[in-house]
């Protein structure tokens, strides 16, 4: 099994082997070119994202300064907003459903790293998949764990911390993060 297979597969990777670090390296210069592209050309910045990420759906914003590690396992919907400073780490799926909107300054990060220290010091990863459901709506400065998995119409108040799972209509806070209000629909 390749490391990228193993990487997607959940098990320990070496994230330093040569394919991974190359593919890396082309998802680095094509955010760089697309966090440089004059937002007036959306068409440059369209493809830029077409040739970045998995799969995209209509109307697909991403505010610079945008980093990856990846992008070909970020998967976004239609009507996709995403603001300033955001970084996904996509060493696992990232699927984000349609009508979602992210604030400035989030992290989504599958990556994950042994906790115990000799294997940690060795350089091994794994990832676990994220899943952020239709009409969701980040806060700034939040951050999605490995293996989070958001229901539909989900908030997630501001600099929380999500290290669990959340059904459907809730609103998310605090860190970490719990549900502080039903939403009804």
């Amino acid at each position: 099994m390749s490391e990228l297979e193993k990487m997607l597969s959940g098990d320990i990777y070496d994230p330093s082997d040569e394919v991974l670090t190359m593919l890396r390296a082309e998802a680095r210069e094509i955010t760089a070119r697309y966090n440089v592209t004059p937002r007036r050309d959306l068409a440059a910045r369209t493809k830029l994202l077409a040739q970045l990420l998995g799969g995209i759906g209509g109307e697909i914003k991403i505010e610079p300064h945008f980093n990856c590690d990846y992008g070909q396992h970020i998967f976004v919907g239609n009507n996709f907003y995403m603001n300033f400073g955001c970084v996904i780490l996509d060493c696992a799926e990232v699927r984000i459903g349609d009508n979602c909107f992210i604030g400035p300054q989030v992290g989504i990060y599958t990556a994950c790293h042994p906790l115990d220290p000799i294997e940690r010091n060795k350089g091994i990863e794994f990832a676990k998949p994220i899943t952020i459901g239709d009409s969701c709506w980040i806060g700034g400065h939040a951050t999605i764990n490995p293996g989070v998995r958001l229901g539909d119409n989900v908030v997630v108040g501001s600099g929380a911390v999500v290290t669990k799972n959340f059904p459907d209509n809730v609103v998310v806070a605090g860190n970490p993060a719990r549900v502080i209000k039903a939403l009804t629909t």
